[in-house]
């Protein structure tokens, strides 16, 4: 029985660590800040029931800020033309990683983005 307990709680840490990574492609959907709003929010309600959870909320939220961030350099970008291959290149990119996150989280290893800044410790 308590195998049974710990066999669906270990189920459950992975399944709102991959969430917290998942709820990132919000965004393409078109919601605005979707990107950052969805692994914020389940981050905030899972990160004190799961440590898990709790570091990969924060790995998904330092990367959807430094994206945010890249788009933003990118959108300015656009002025010298060069700006409109790195959002086509910036929003592949995420979309392949936060799979890729999602793959790993909902195996229960650890994923860590590259070029992340790291707002939140």
């Amino acid at each position: 029985m308590a195998e049974e307990m710990a066999g669906k709680d270990v189920k459950q840490k992975n399944l709102w660590g991959m969430l917290c990574h998942l709820s990132a492609l919000v965004a393409f959907l078109g919601v605005p800040f979707g990107n950052i709003l969805g692994p914020l929010v389940i981050w905030l309600i899972k990160k004190s029931d799961y440590p898990f959870v709790d570091e990969q909320g924060k790995e998904a939220l330092n990367f959807q800020i430094s994206v945010a961030i890249y788009m933003a350099v990118a959108g300015i970008l656009i002025l010298v033309i060069v700006g409109i291959p790195l959002i086509i290149g910036l929003a592949i990119a995420d979309l392949v990683l936060v799979i890729l996150a999602s793959v790993k989280a909902n195996k229960g290893e650890a994923y860590r983005y590259p070029l992340t800044i790291r707002f939140i410790k």
